[in-house]
């Protein structure tokens, strides 16, 4: 005769229900809130979404099955704290990215630029600093990279240390070059990197104009007046409050006539900012402060 399937355990199955939706929203608003007391970042302005898919991930990546788990280490570990932030501003860069908007920095700001006695230029949330590579090579090509000064600034200590760093897999170059040709770059990419080991270095003579220096768009202020900001592929992650503050800052950086670079999913319509300025090129990555 067949034994009788056991009996469920009510205490078992309490714990394989489902998240209670409001215990996972406190412990998230509990730990943003932990973060920005215990060391200062702000992370509260970013669109909610991204951020919980962020939150999880990072779960996952430190071994924490609830977020009130993540607090505890995170707060009683700083060597954790840039594990998250890692995590939690986004990464994703590369040279060159967008081709065609090289193309029309090269042809449509840096012409204008080159009738200042001097170029300053702000690249805000500058990641691993592919970005800001790119901006120094263009520089160097319109003949401006030696009176140019290049900020180069991120929310992630650790991904300046890298863009300071700049050396990555000599694989990767092979993508930098086609990238570099699609932007409008007639001259020999392989002149401004070095290869050794497995590994690409950018010529440390095109980085002598840049300082790196951390910067929280969501609590800091600006870097002075600049001639030129690109703030690329960053504001899509940030709610309507923090995309406000962020532009506002930028607007309260440039110079009358300066320019703005945006990602191609980014824009200045309907903001605060918007009936300032006026686009550069027809797909609105570009724009210049109106008189």
């Amino acid at each position: 005769m067949t034994a009788p399937p056991p009996l469920a355990d009510p205490l078992s199955a309490s714990t394989e229900a489902e998240p209670d939706p409001d215990l996972l929203v406190a412990e998230e608003e509990a730990l943003l809130v932990a973060l920005q007391h215990r060391y200062g970042y702000d992370f509260g302005g970013y669109a909610r979404a991204s951020l919980r898919r962020r939150l999880q991930l990072a779960c996952t990546r430190l071994g924490c099955v609830h977020l009130s788990e993540l607090q505890g280490r995170v707060l009683r570990d700083p060597e954790l704290l840039r594990e998250l932030v890692a995590t939690l501003s986004v990464q994703t860069t590369e040279m060159f990215r967008d081709p065609s908007m090289w193309r029309d920095l090269r042809e449509q700001v840096l012409p204008v630029l080159a009738s200042y006695p001097e170029v300053r230029v702000w690249s805000a949330g500058c990641s691993t600093g592919e970005e800001v590579w790119s901006l120094a090579i263009c520089l160097h090509e319109a003949g401006l990279l030696s009176r140019a000064r290049v900020h180069a600034t991120d929310l992630d200590a650790g991904a300046l240390a890298r863009a300071a760093e700049a050396v990555r897999p000599a694989a990767d170059a092979q993508a930098w070059t086609a990238a570099y040709q699609r932007s409008g770059g007639s001259e020999s990419f392989g002149d401004y990197y070095t290869s050794a080991y497995g590994l690409a270095s950018i010529r440390p003579e095109l980085l002598e104009r840049v300082v790196f220096a951390q910067h929280n768009l969501a609590t800091d202020s600006s870097f002075g007046r600049m001639h030129l900001i690109l703030c690329r592929n960053v504001m899509i992650y940030f709610g309507q409050d923090l995309r406000a503050r962020a532009l506002g800052l930028f607007d309260g950086s440039l110079v009358r006539r300066g320019f703005l670079a945006v990602g191609g999913r980014e824009t200045l319509r309907f903001s605060p900012i918007a009936d300032g300025y006026e686009p550069v090129t027809p797909d609105a990555r570009l724009y210049r402060k109106k008189p």
